[in-house]
């Protein structure tokens, strides 16, 4: 049953997503940093960690769950650092996920040659 939740949640996520792309002039990257902001503030005043442990990797995957991972990794660093934290905790906390996206994206580009637009 968790599995058809997770499928649903991050399906309605990427179905909203969808729609904002079609009927708005907002532009994909914008709706992408939109979407890390949002789930900052979703994580920090405390809305989306009972979400996400609802609805499985169907919240956390999307980008609304990189940016409450970002705002978990911040609250634990300005913890233990103080302000300093602010600028530690997020790569800290997602150091992985980025350096995942770094490597496989260039590994894609020696595969499939882009070309810009």
């Amino acid at each position: 049953m968790i599995f058809i939740k997770s499928f649903l949640v991050g399906g309605a996520i990427c179905a909203i997503v969808q729609i904002f792309i079609d009927k708005t002039k907002l532009t994909p990257g914008r709706l992408m940093v939109s979407l890390v902001c949002i789930g900052v503030v979703l994580g920090a005043v405390g809305i989306y960690e009972p979400f996400s442990k609802w609805a499985g990797c169907g919240a956390t995957v999307p980008l609304l769950g990189f940016g409450n991972n970002l705002w978990k990794g911040m609250k634990e660093a300005i913890q233990d650092y103080g302000v300093l934290g602010l600028f530690k905790g997020g790569f800290t906390s997602s150091a992985v996920g980025i350096s995942g996206a770094l490597i496989f994206g260039y590994l894609a580009s020696l595969i499939f040659k882009p070309k810009m637009k």
